[in-house]
């Protein structure tokens, strides 16, 4: 059995309003074998496509390899964004060494709700995937039982957006009385090969693809994901 440990803790920062959530990256993440064209920070896989999204949104010109200027640059433009990553599964068992979600055994998540106390600023998350088994928001919404809280639907169209309320404590004015801060959820279409199938039935992917045939799903999600990035 292996033990797949996430290779990088939370990235955030005190003024972070915007956190990125996954599940964990590949094993050769926390093998130390990284491919030539990987970056070794979140996200960092070259099969992992949210940087070539970004990048493609942002004409951010990034490097894709091993260097520590491609690092950089992925942490400048994260700060400079105010977006963090936090990805909420901090460690799991395989019988099988990929990078399959479904594949996850003895999972450990990370304490998220934590760290939207820790962090005050933040009011969105961005899960990198639905509610498909042991996905993020798969995982988020367990998370959320743990602490007697529960999702809302804000919108059912694509990328579905929900909220709840995380209840504060006003401990600046001393006082016990509850407030309730509004936090946004955010489920991108995955970029994953096998979420292509899925998107290829949405009316306005098919909409927009017979209007413009060369028209993919790679552009499908710049256009979705260049709303919240």
């Amino acid at each position: 059995m292996f033990k797949h440990k996430h290779p990088y803790q939370p990235y955030i920062k005190s003024d972070t309003t915007k956190l990125i959530v996954g599940t964990l990256p590949p094993p050769r993440f926390s093998m130390g074998e990284l491919l030539e064209k990987d970056v070794d920070f979140c996200y960092g896989s070259y099969y992992n496509s949210l940087w070539l999204y970004i990048d493609k949104i942002h004409e951010l010109k990034l490097r894709f390899d091993n260097s520590q200027e491609a690092i950089n640059q992925r942490k400048e433009f994260l700060i400079n964004h105010k977006i963090g990553v936090c990805d909420i599964v901090e460690s799991c068992e395989r019988e099988k060494i990929d990078a399959s979600d479904l594949g996850m055994q003895n999972i450990k998540l990370r304490d998220l709700i934590g760290y939207l106390i820790q962090y005050p600023k933040i009011d969105t998350l961005l899960f990198t995937g639905g509610n498909s088994k042991n996905g993020p928001e798969y995982f988020f919404r367990k998370h959320l039982k743990d602490y007697g809280l529960k999702l809302q639907l804000v919108s059912n169209e694509i990328p579905r957006i929900h909220q709840f309320k995380l209840p504060v404590i006003a401990s600046e004015t001393k006082q016990s009385s509850q407030l309730a801060r509004t936090i946004k959820t955010v489920s991108l279409t995955s970029g994953s090969g096998a979420a292509n199938i899925s998107i290829s039935k949405i009316p306005l992917y098919k909409h927009l693809k017979s209007k413009n045939p060369q028209f993919n799903t790679f552009d499908f999600r710049v256009m979705q994901y260049s709303e919240f990035f």
